[in-house]
């Protein structure tokens, strides 16, 4: 591959139009108001301080518009991943521990996902994202998208809660509410912030709802001196960038910030190439699922060195530069450097930003992830599904984040191994007035012939399901009169291994003698050139293989006239 493969930033430079600077301009102007705030917010849902938000954005958007591929997806700290981060990186500080150790552990787990996504990359394993599922993954968003909710109410009236997962977080907040540790003025902030940004998003979606709350709550803040009446404040950020650092951590802290970055990895990946798809459709452009790994594990090492946790792709923030005019990556390149200017220039602009205005941002955006309607669809079109979708919401509710997202894989693959366990499977008729053969469930009149079965089985034989197919044919063989042929419609049957295919043999022998005659029509040709590599053709008679179910049928019946 050449250098501009490898790097589409410098492919991206070289063809880079003049026409495009104001769009782009603009675009970063825009894409800023919404990353401060939602970068400070999400860095303190995953449990560090909010200025580690700020390097996380500058250096994963400039990472990113040099080795990412799409034109103008936007990368940064994430909603979905802020509690994973805490999962992951709390537990390993103690209560009360140094902000120093968590950022290091952060920006550890940073580094972790970044190799992961770039290793996977290099070994072709994209395919890796489909082991979330749409059910289990809208399971875990909605499960994602209330712990971040509970998590954050207690901030929103002004006080803290120490416990430890979904049911522990919604007892200590009734009870602080009950014990009265509310506090009303910061209650009004927080929740006056959070329906300035829901009633914008729904009324007036074109005005930067988050950045007119954030300005508003902070300039009631400091007129009226709300640090002094008990609400908690960011504080002035410090000033100027941060120096590039390998975080340093124990040995022991590395089996846990594996397993974390093993799942974050995961979620960012699918989350990304979805995102990637979506708007890839809308600008013109192809997915790369490799090179979009190589991007997204650019931008984790990039904000790892610098003090910074992993991120992924934001579809919200996405959209806003597309819907902004949004041509390149310069886009993310303007936003990162207006950052670093407020950063070097304006450190305390934010020191009146009070924390229950950042949990509004938060909790604004567990809303935005909620999908119940997605549910509902669940009930109605698949109750399987819905029942897979519910044990996903319930294994991240009740288990905890990390242990949600591997109940949601491990449903996936469950689901998978489901429907070849126990595929669909039913005879054939021919119908009156219909060419062809078809399922007798659809068709109840087909016409059957008698001495003949016509049996179909929907999936790839192998182990798994090579006991359920030798009880089918057997349950066919002892009807009454037993048929003489039976005949598989092996078109659905796209593969079989050495188990299914020592079940045949044995199945074949058996059928044998009793006089029947197991016999395929439409076998796919490397499924019979594996039946050949296996030598069945001992057992099964090489004349049993016909192109066709009409020609199974036709010599059927020229061997029965005889």
């Amino acid at each position: 591959m050449s250098i501009a493969e490898w790097v589409p930033g410098v492919r991206a430079a070289a063809e880079y139009r003049p026409a495009w600077l104001p769009k782009d301009l603009v675009a970063g102007f825009v894409l800023t108001t919404l990353l401060v705030p939602q970068g400070m917010a999400y860095a303190e849902l995953a449990g560090l301080p909010p200025i580690t938000g700020l390097y996380t954005s500058i250096l994963c958007l400039l990472a990113y518009a040099v080795f990412g591929p799409s034109r103008i997806l936007v990368l940064g700290p994430d909603s979905s991943l802020g509690p994973m981060i805490a999962a992951v990186v709390l537990p390993l500080v103690v209560a009360g521990g140094d902000p120093a150790r968590a950022v290091a552990l952060a920006s550890m787990l940073a580094l972790m996902v970044g190799a992961m996504m770039t290793l996977a990359a290099v070994f072709k394993l994209g395919f890796v994202a489909d082991l979330l599922s749409h059910p289990t993954q809208l399971g875990y968003i909605n499960g994602l998208a209330l712990t971040i909710l509970i998590g954050q109410l207690p901030k929103l009236f002004g006080f803290s809660v120490d416990a430890d997962g979904l049911l522990d977080e919604t007892a200590g907040f009734v009870r602080g509410v009950a014990d009265g540790q509310t506090v009303p003025v910061a209650l009004a902030v927080g929740a006056g912030g959070l329906l300035v940004i829901l009633v914008l998003n729904r009324w007036l979606p074109k005005v930067p709802a988050i950045l007119v709350a954030v300005v508003a709550a902070i300039l009631v803040t400091s007129l009226f001196g709300l640090a002094d009446r008990g609400v908690d404040v960011v504080g002035t950020l410090p000033q100027g960038f941060p120096p590039l650092t390998l975080p340093s951590v124990g040995w022991s802290d590395l089996g846990l910030l594996a397993a974390g970055a093993l799942g974050i990895t995961l979620v960012s990946l699918t989350d990304t190439i979805s995102t990637a798809s979506t708007f890839a459709g809308r600008t013109g452009q192809e997915v790369r699922g490799n090179q979009e790994m190589i991007g997204i594990g650019a931008a984790n090492l990039a904000a790892g060195l610098f003090q910074g946790f992993p991120v992924s792709t934001s579809g919200s923030r996405t959209a806003v530069a597309f819907q902004a005019g949004a041509r390149t990556q310069l886009t993310g390149v303007i936003g990162a450097g207006t950052i670093t200017l407020l950063l070097v220039l304006a450190p305390g602009l934010f020191r009146n930003l009070p924390q229950p205005m950042l949990a509004a941002v938060v909790i604004a955006a567990s809303l935005s992830l909620a999908d119940l309607p997605g549910m509902r669809r669940l009930w109605r079109q698949r109750r399987v599904e819905f029942s897979l979708s519910l044990a996903a919401f319930l294994g991240v509710a009740l288990l905890g984040v990390l242990p949600g997202i591997a109940v949601a894989v491990a449903l996936s693959v469950l689901n998978v191994f489901r429907r070849v366990w126990w595929p669909y499977s039913t005879e054939l008729g021919r119908p009156d007035g219909v060419a062809g053969y078809h399922d007798v469930r659809s068709y109840p009149d087909g016409e059957r012939i008698p001495g003949l079965v016509l049996f179909r089985f929907d999936a790839p034989l192998i182990f798994a399901n090579a006991r359920t197919f030798r009880e089918e044919i057997r349950h066919l063989a002892h009807a009454e009169p037993p048929p003489q042929w039976i005949v598989v419609a092996a078109e659905p049957i796209t593969d079989i291994d050495t188990t299914a295919a020592d079940m045949l043999e044995d199945l074949d022998e058996d059928l044998n003698a009793k006089g029947i005659s197991l016999v395929f029509a439409e076998m796919k040709d490397p499924v019979r050139t594996k039946i050949d590599r296996y030598k069945l053709t001992r057992t099964i008679d090489p004349a049993h293989f016909f192109p066709t179910v009409e020609d199974a049928v036709a010599s059927f019946h020229s061997q029965r006239g005889k």
